[in-house]
């Protein structure tokens, strides 16, 4: 188990190697400079040369991208805004920490919305409890968050005045971004587990220990909800990676300063140390979010266990 964990924190080094690279040509194809973006189309054409010189833009992209990975893995510097001028770390951590904080509520949210909802609609399948989570699911999953978002907006923090609409450094302001980006994938958790435990209240095991005696709630919650964990718990992890990406529309639409937005803002102005180093953090949370889904596969179905072990034999 340990010789696997460590085989997955080592293969970090070549998911973010490649994750600079990609971002490297990705940003040397789109058009124009940091030099004309920051100083404006005014500007003469000697002063933005200037600028790019001054940035080191005017360099080979190998050339930049060797002394950033060597920065990076030798000095631990992930480089100097073009933009501020200011250490990129120093500048994204914040916000950073800001985004984790915004995309765990919104994971524990649609986890406890989504995975109990989901068991109680497979168990009392075409009931009522059945029939209405999973027309709101449906209906959830073609909203766009951003129309969620300013519907939530409306109803809780301009009419009810319930939560601010916009960062003050509270939790509080938190509750209502995290809310627009959980209910997508509540929904989403729903069909995950109302499907994979339909899936396993049909096997043969339970017939049996349903023939044998077990209590029916025994078999839902000891029996058939242990082996449908498994892909509900990919699913969930796979959504955190997700909405640490992705909670940029709820950070746009309420203000909140997390990476996301940060990250969209300096598009514009192709400030690529920013960039790769928000899209580096984004990465490295995602490979980390996937190896404790791993683990914790270990803990759900012995079986897993059982080859981690051989494996380490």
């Amino acid at each position: 188990m340990y010789r696997y964990v460590l085989q997955r924190l080592l293969f970090l080094i070549p998911t973010i190697l490649g994750v600079t690279l990609i971002i490297f040509l990705v940003m040397s194809l789109t058009p124009s400079t940091p030099g004309r973006m920051m100083l404006g189309p005014s500007a003469t054409q000697a002063d933005v040369e200037q600028l790019n010189h001054e940035l080191g833009y005017d360099q080979p992209i190998l050339k930049r991208y060797v002394d950033y990975v060597v920065d990076m893995v030798v000095n631990q510097d992930f480089g100097t805004s073009y933009y501020t001028k200011q250490s990129v770390f120093t500048e994204i951590w914040p916000r950073y920490i800001v985004t984790i904080k915004l995309a765990t509520i919104g994971i524990i949210l649609s986890t406890l919305i989504g995975v109990p909802l989901g068991i109680l609609a497979a168990v009392k399948q075409y009931s009522a409890l059945d029939s209405i989570p999973s027309l709101l699911a449906f209906f959830i999953a073609a909203v766009p968050s951003f129309v969620l978002g300013m519907v939530l907006m409306f109803i809780f923090c301009l009419k009810l005045k319930l939560l601010p609409t916009y960062d003050n450094g509270t939790i509080a302001a938190l509750i209502m971004p995290a809310i627009t980006i959980a209910i997508p994938p509540a929904a989403q958790n729903f069909r995950f587990t109302k499907s994979s435990m339909l899936e396993e209240i049909r096997q043969d095991y339970i017939r049996t220990a349903r023939a044998k005696g077990a209590t029916e709630r025994m078999v839902i919650w000891k029996h058939a909800l242990q082996n449908a964990l498994l892909p509900v718990v990919t699913n969930i992890g796979m959504n955190l990676g997700v909405l640490i990406a992705g909670a940029v529309v709820a950070e746009k639409l309420f203000s909140i300063q997390g990476i996301g937005s940060l990250i969209v803002d300096r598009i514009s102005y192709k400030d690529e140390p920013t960039i790769i180093a928000g899209t580096i953090l984004i990465a490295i949370v995602f490979t980390v979010v996937m190896l404790l889904v791993d683990i914790a596969y270990a803990y759900i179905d012995p079986r897993i266990k059982a080859k981690y072990e051989r494996l380490k034999g």
